[in-house]
């Protein structure tokens, strides 16, 4: 069993909530590519051919469960849900490259929400968050090799 998916287990089982074979092969789908979003219905899709029993209500439940335990990130792609796994519940920011869609990580001063709320009076910000776009290192590199 791969780390990502032994600490997703580890986080489950300490949060009460029951390991099962359908969410094992969940967090196996999305560790196949740790570093890139997969759109929802990809992995609904590969869920549900496995477990023709399943619904996809309950696949969405598992995955708006493991997205509050911090075990998942999710983003909005035009009309498309994307989900990466990322067993790490601190808040962090991403580069997401334009060509090949790896995400790295990338580290950004505190956001300071008093400056946004004199801007939003009597609102309550609750959260936000960042993505750079580009094209990364690798495929510049592979682009000029190309020419």
């Amino acid at each position: 069993m791969s780390t990502l998916v032994e600490q997703a287990r580890k986080v489950l089982k300490d949060n009460g909530s029951r390991w099962t074979k359908q969410r094992q092969q969940m967090i196996e789908i999305l560790a196949e590519h740790p570093d890139h979003y997969i759109d929802f219905t990809d992995v609904d899709q590969r869920l549900r051919k496995d477990n023709p029993g399943l619904s996809h209500g309950t696949v969405y439940r598992n995955l708006k469960d493991f997205e509050s335990l911090g075990i998942v990130e999710t983003r909005q792609a035009g009309e498309r849900m994307q989900v990466k796994v990322c067993c790490d519940s601190n808040h962090h920011h991403h580069f997401i490259c334009d060509v090949c869609g790896r995400v790295q990580e990338i580290k950004m001063p505190p956001i300071d929400y008093a400056f946004f709320a004199k801007q939003l009076p009597g609102a309550k910000i609750n959260g936000h968050t960042f993505e750079l776009h580009g094209i990364c290192a690798n495929c510049r590199a592979n682009k000029k090799k190309a020419k």
